[in-house]
């Protein structure tokens, strides 16, 4: 069956291409979303494997979206993905079950997989 996934990232060629990496890498991307209320409907809807999403977006950010769904889930794999070092306080004190950086480099990605997701 393998691993199910959902991309949520406010920037539509960053998550087009980071869906396709995972795609290559055997990962099924299930849904994307844009924000991190559209998140925890779509974790809510999916019940994913593990959930990437970016840490700052307007509107709703990944924290918002990681704290709805510990609520929801207290075992989710949320993974936080963020471009931003301004972030480094508000990432010492999240629940992420893991934090990459951009550029994404897909062996960290497999890593947290291989870790969290796989039985």
């Amino acid at each position: 069956m393998g691993i199910n996934a959902i991309v949520i990232d406010d920037n539509e060629d960053v998550q087009r291409v980071f869906v396709e990496l995972l795609q290559i890498s055997n990962i099924n991307v299930v849904d994307t979303g844009h924000n991190g209320k559209e998140a925890v409907e779509l974790y809510q809807k999916h019940s994913p494997d593990v959930v990437f999403i970016d840490a700052m977006m307007p509107e709703y950010d990944g924290f918002y979206g990681l704290e709805k769904i510990r609520e929801y889930d207290p075992n989710a794999v949320v993974v936080l993905v963020t471009g931003s070092i301004n972030v480094k306080s508000e990432l010492d004190d999240c629940k992420a079950t893991a934090v990459i950086p951009k550029p994404i480099d897909m062996n960290k990605v497999k890593n947290i997989v291989n870790k969290f997701c796989v039985q």
